[in-house]
């Protein structure tokens, strides 16, 4: 698997994916995170997610600018299957509505599959309509209403992705 994929090797001006490649992508993924989330985080909760998985942060360029990044993990679940989790996503403003952000989830997702995960899921806000619009198009269900999940006291959809059969195995 490469860990950088150019969307078009013709247009110097198209966008390209690549893996979280150490400490100089945090203050990237920091400026796209703290801009658009509502939840504060620390520099401890994203070393915790980049150190232990880096290969499952992506981050998406135009140009020499990154304008989006996704931070997940994956963990074996109380149920005994490994599991997904996307615990951030963000494109910058002027970049959305573009097909970047699907783009980061459905290669985050690949990655997982080749791992063998069986399921993915997060949080996110019951007034995020476009992500809530975004994940079900790739297949997400409403799996829980988490209330007041937030600090700012908005509640939340659990969603998760199935991506096989405990029969298939």
């Amino acid at each position: 698997m490469s860990d950088e994929v150019e969307t078009s090797k013709d247009n110097s001006d198209s966008v390209f994916y690549r893996s979280y490649q150490g400490e100089e992508d945090l203050p990237y993924i920091r400026a796209l995170i703290d801009k658009d989330l509502s939840e504060p985080y620390s520099i401890f909760t994203y070393r915790y997610f980049l150190n232990q998985w880096p290969q499952l942060c992506l981050l998406a360029f135009f140009q020499k600018d990154c304008i989006g990044c996704i931070v997940c993990k994956m963990e074996p679940s109380k149920r005994n299957i490994l599991r997904g989790y996307i615990a951030m996503l963000a494109v910058r403003q002027d970049f959305r509505r573009q097909g970047i952000g699907m783009e980061l989830v459905k290669r985050v997702i690949e990655r997982m599959k080749i791992s063998n995960c069986q399921e993915v899921v997060l949080e996110t806000e019951t007034t995020n309509k476009a992500a809530l619009c975004l994940y079900r198009k790739l297949g997400f269900i409403r799996d829980k209403l988490l209330e007041r999940y937030y600090l700012n006291g908005n509640d939340a959809f659990r969603l998760k992705l199935r991506l096989c059969s405990i029969f298939n195995s």
